[in-house]
């Protein structure tokens, strides 16, 4: 069966979306949890020997004796985890409403078939929303960062986002103004203008550094390489689960065609 541009009305298309990203939320969910949270547990672990360390460092100086103890989490590890599941089921049908909207414009300026806009559409967004702001700003677990500067470091992050939106576009344009050249030059072109701009992005926004010499590295780096594994599964997912659906609707539609026609 030829491969047919994406078709259906935004409805039929969030639809779509909302159920490829309720897979992919689910099976985000799963990565996280298996590979995310037993470095979280470890991180949590570090924080609360910290914290123990230095509440009995505060009662040995204390001339006042009033309680230190440790407050209750609001919510426990074992709710934590379960929520995982529904945190990421939900963001999952956010970004599949959005990514289903998008593909809804996007299918007027780009002349691909339904399922490769929809595997184009999901790299582009890892790219963009994942990748450009991890390797600038990569994940940390907890016990690292200081919490009065939580609000610059978002900030930051959301500028690390824009900077890779800013990226993929610049890259889908230059590939439409060489797209009648040669194959060598459709490839590199794109590819180059996507590196500049990131490349100069990255040397403008600040640097971030709050992880404290005595973290272990390797549980730093196995928490972050956990992070963007999630995330990947998400996009990948998302992206996989779209160009199934549409493909499995385009069967349909001929199908009912075929039949109509006879």
């Amino acid at each position: 069966m030829p491969l047919t541009p994406l078709s259906g009305s935004l409805k039929t298309l969030l639809i779509r979306g909302l159920l490829a990203g309720l897979i992919a939320g689910l099976l985000a969910g799963g990565v996280a949890f298996l590979l995310g949270e037993p470095h979280v547990d470890a991180a949590i672990a570090i924080e609360e020997q910290n914290a123990a360390a230095e509440a009995h460092d505060h009662a040995a100086e204390a001339t006042g004796g009033h309680s230190h103890d440790e407050e209750d989490a609001l919510v426990s590890r074992d709710g934590q985890k379960g929520g995982l599941f529904l945190a990421t089921a939900l963001a999952g049908l956010a970004l599949g409403a959005i990514f289903a909207a998008v593909a809804h414009y996007a299918r007027r300026f780009m002349g691909l078939s339904g399922p490769i806009l929809a595997i184009s559409l999901a790299t582009a967004g890892w790219l963009a929303i994942e990748a450009v702001p991890f390797f600038k700003y990569p994940a940390n677990p907890p016990a690292v960062g200081d919490p009065d500067t939580i609000n610059k470091r978002t900030l930051l992050w959301l500028s690390a986002v824009l900077l890779g939106l800013a990226a993929v576009a610049i890259a889908a344009y230059v590939s439409k103004v060489v797209q009648a050249q040669q194959f060598t030059v459709r490839l590199a072109a794109p590819l180059g203008a996507f590196l500049v701009v990131v490349g100069l992005g990255y040397v403008l926004l600040p640097g971030v550094n709050e992880v404290g010499d005595d973290f272990p590295a390797t549980l730093l780096w196995e928490f972050r390489l956990s992070s963007l594994a999630t995330q990947a599964t998400l996009w990948i997912s998302l992206g996989i689960a779209f160009a199934f659906l549409t493909e499995l609707a385009d069967r349909q539609k001929s199908a009912t065609q075929t039949l109509a026609s006879r």
